[in-house]
């Protein structure tokens, strides 16, 4: 047990870290666990099949054997620790993707660019995540850096950083997405690779064929700019069927798979379709049917949606 990260900064990276019996990669805060959870982003293939693009990365505090909230964790946190937790976090996720040694899945970490103060803190930063990709034996490209703030409070800081992480072969997503001034604008200044839509914003729109005509726009202008939607939160097969009319070929939510805590089952439930041999087949489910397979339960999970995204 740890009671701060205060000579963190002094210290290689992986000197907190921890690896489970089971090969999962863990940290400690105080007298917590930190485990990662990772959640697949699906790829609708042209044959209609769905392959796991992506994982997002989510954080699983447990004190003892008792799984708690993100919120309680970060409640208890210094100010002077946050940065490093930030930081360790992204790690365990990368090594944890790492491990699963799947040829071609990108791993979806959160970036908070407000904690950093100097584009040199920045940039120590991206050092460590290549660092880490390295460690996990996974080329630059598969980690996307994803940035949640929206209103940042230097602007041009976070669009040099997100020039500098592709300048590093990294990749970058603008989470939360609503099509408001501030989101257009965003986007703008960040060029991002991916642009994750605000669930509750996207499932308000495509109610109605208005709504939903707005959105096939937005979707279509980022695709033929080179930046790829992703639409998360799909909660049942209509949600799934509204995204594909629309055009979305990358999406995530609780009707196609829950979040794992590592090292997962997502090998044998999903494996590599494009460029395997393998001949498993994954479509989703009919509504209302789980995708989850007797015994695949996420361990230690409570389905709480409050426990998935923005858990860093």
């Amino acid at each position: 047990m740890i009671s701060g990260y205060d000579a963190m900064a002094a210290k290689s990276i992986f000197s907190n870290l921890a690896r489970e019996t089971d090969g999962s990669w863990s940290t400690t805060y105080a007298p917590y666990t930190l485990k990662s959870a990772l959640q697949p982003i699906f790829r609708r293939l042209s044959d209609g099949r769905f392959d796991i693009d992506s994982f997002e990365g989510l954080v699983r505090p447990y004190h003892g054997a008792e799984l708690v909230s993100p919120a309680q964790l970060f409640a208890q946190v210094r100010p002077d620790d946050i940065e490093a937790i930030d930081s360790i976090l992204r790690t365990i996720h990368i090594l944890n993707t790492g491990a699963l040694e799947r040829s071609r899945a990108r791993i979806f970490v959160n970036f908070h660019p407000g904690l950093f103060r100097t584009p040199a803190k920045m940039r120590q930063e991206v050092e460590r995540m290549r660092l880490s990709a390295h460690e996990a034996g996974m080329s630059p490209d598969r980690i996307v850096c994803e940035i949640a703030e929206k209103n940042a409070s230097d602007a041009r800081l976070v669009a040099d950083f997100a020039g500098h992480m592709r300048e590093m072969g990294f990749r970058v997503a603008i989470a939360d997405y609503g099509a408001g001034d501030s989101d257009i604008e965003r986007v703008k200044l960040i060029k991002p690779d991916y642009v994750k839509f605000e669930a509750s914003w996207a499932r308000h729109f495509m109610r109605n064929s208005a709504g939903a005509a707005l959105i096939r726009v937005i979707v279509d202008q980022f695709v033929r700019e080179g930046i790829e939607p992703v639409f998360e939160a799909l909660e049942d097969r209509q949600e799934i069927d509204l995204c594909l009319d629309l055009g979305v070929a990358l999406m995530q939510g609780y009707a196609l798979a829950k979040p794992e805590l590592a090292p997962t089952s997502f090998n044998e439930r999903f494996p590599e379709l494009l460029g395997s041999s393998r001949s498993a087949v994954f479509r989703p489910p009919p509504d209302g049917l789980s995708p989850l397979t007797p015994g695949h339960e996420p361990r230690g999970l409570k389905p709480v949606r409050t426990f998935g995204k923005r858990g860093i």
